[in-house]
């Protein structure tokens, strides 16, 4: 997520950042403060984010690095008319408040000339150490010690305020709302795009994507779920009620002004006229378990079900395999997004026989991250964010990876022997067994 925003508004990770990957502290190299503000105010990752003066291995390395920090910077924060205080962060590992104030105290070489102010501050500083990842092996001086001026914080606060729990219409597999956003951040979604979501459901995954500015729309092969029908997922409550449907979630928001529409369609037969563009594809398409995996059929092919609506409106499903799925998902990526948009998209995986080989890919679509959402000690799914690298040809039609070759696709079977054979019925099998 980050290294999207990064991409967005711009900075890079710090050369020093190679040595502490597995820390929870990240060093940034970012043009301007409002840059670092702007990343901050679409984050849900990272909690905030500090103008770094000093850091240091040890408590001597800090100090040293504090007084070559050039006291131009640090004099604007330290005048005698300004207000501050100290803050200090351990993590894993708790201090006592009078060790606190010994390293609070040992700062006295900073030219701090302000009245401290422990309620309303104009300037905060933090201490901040890292004890490492292990909660069984705390050492007893931290591996790493920052100290720096507080910019701004995160917005983890939507996590709670987007709550799938409070939201007026929900489904079986409604998006969790930090997952939501972290998606459209993956997306690089900004103010004026067109944002589509293939396999819209109720619509989760486009309220992060309005939040941000984006216009939105979706489709989706369930007639009742589209116009918010049938049986309701919410516990205690039988039926939808006739106001339950995506636009009033996007209204509960304050968001109804970016809501394009919702249709009835089938995925695999896309309905979009050429030249139609969408800026990102953000979506998490139904792997058979919770949700069917559905496509429209006919009358000569082998029918799975046939199922009418309130309204009397009737179509004949068949089966969709999974690898279909991907395949038509990056095919269509591939042709209406624009240069440089991105497909976002989850992917499910069998672990004991996951490799890197077995995600989808296009001539037209570079793999820009892999993400890995652990869902039990064999299962897991992969977030998988691709974007368009090169404009899309007739010859691009029915292309996929094959041990290093772009291949024509000749159907699910070929296709899923090599990449999805049984991750469906184990990933069910294990939730089956996990709910008995």
């Amino acid at each position: 997520e980050i290294t999207s925003l990064l991409s967005l508004y711009g900075g890079q990770f710090s050369g020093q950042q190679e040595i502490c990957v597995n820390s929870p502290f990240w060093i940034l190299n970012i043009p301007s403060e409002e840059m670092a503000r702007g990343l901050m105010k679409r984050t849900v990752c990272a909690k905030s984010i500090f103008e770094l003066w000093g850091h240091g291995r040890s408590a001597g390395e800090l100090y040293a690095s504090l007084k070559n920090y050039p006291m131009d910077k640090m004099l604007p924060y330290l005048q005698p008319d300004s207000t501050y205080k100290v803050h200090i962060h351990t993590f894993n590992k708790t201090l006592t408040q009078a060790q606190k104030i010994k390293k609070i105290d040992a700062l006295e070489f900073l030219p701090f000339n302000g009245k401290v102010n422990l309620k309303n501050p104009e300037h905060i500083f933090w201490i901040l150490e890292d004890y490492g990842m292990d909660p069984n092996n705390v050492p007893e001086e931290p591996f790493d010690l920052y100290f720096g001026r507080w910019i701004a914080d995160g917005q983890r606060e939507l996590i709670e305020s987007y709550s799938v729990k409070k939201r007026h219409f929900i489904g079986n597999t409604s998006m969790d709302a930090c997952l939501s956003f972290i998606m459209a951040n993956h997306g690089r979604v900004k103010p004026n795009d067109v944002v589509y979501d293939p396999f819209v459901g109720t619509g989760g995954l486009l309220i992060s994507s309005a939040h941000f500015g984006a216009y939105v729309c979706g489709t989706d092969i369930d007639y009742n779920t589209i116009h918010g029908l049938g049986k309701a997922s919410r516990k205690n409550q039988k039926w939808r009620g006739p106001d339950e449907n995506i636009r009033a979630n996007l209204r509960q928001y304050g968001l109804e002004k970016y809501y394009l529409d919702a249709l009835v369609s089938d995925s695999s037969r896309p309905i979009w006229r050429k030249g139609m563009l969408f800026d990102a594809i953000i979506t998490d398409p139904p792997y058979g378990i919770r949700e069917a995996t559905r496509r429209t059929g006919s009358q000569k092919e082998s029918v799975k079900s046939a199922e009418r609506s309130t309204e009397n409106h009737i179509f004949i499903s068949s089966n969709y395999h999974l690898s279909d799925i991907f395949f038509d998902l990056l095919k269509f990526a591939a042709e209406y997004l624009v240069m440089g948009g991105r497909l976002v998209y989850w992917l499910p995986i069998y672990r004991p026989e996951y490799t890197e080989e077995i995600i989808p890919r296009h001539p037209c679509l570079k793999l820009i991250s892999n993400c890995e959402q652990m869902l039990s000690s064999h299962t897991s799914r992969r977030l998988i964010t691709m974007e368009k690298v090169k404009e899309f040809k007739d010859q691009d039609q029915n292309s996929y990876l094959l041990d290093g070759q772009y291949m024509p696709y000749r159907g699910h079977n070929s296709f899923r022997e090599k990449y999805f054979s049984g991750v469906t019925k184990r990933i069910a099998k294990e939730e089956k067994d996990n709910q008995k």
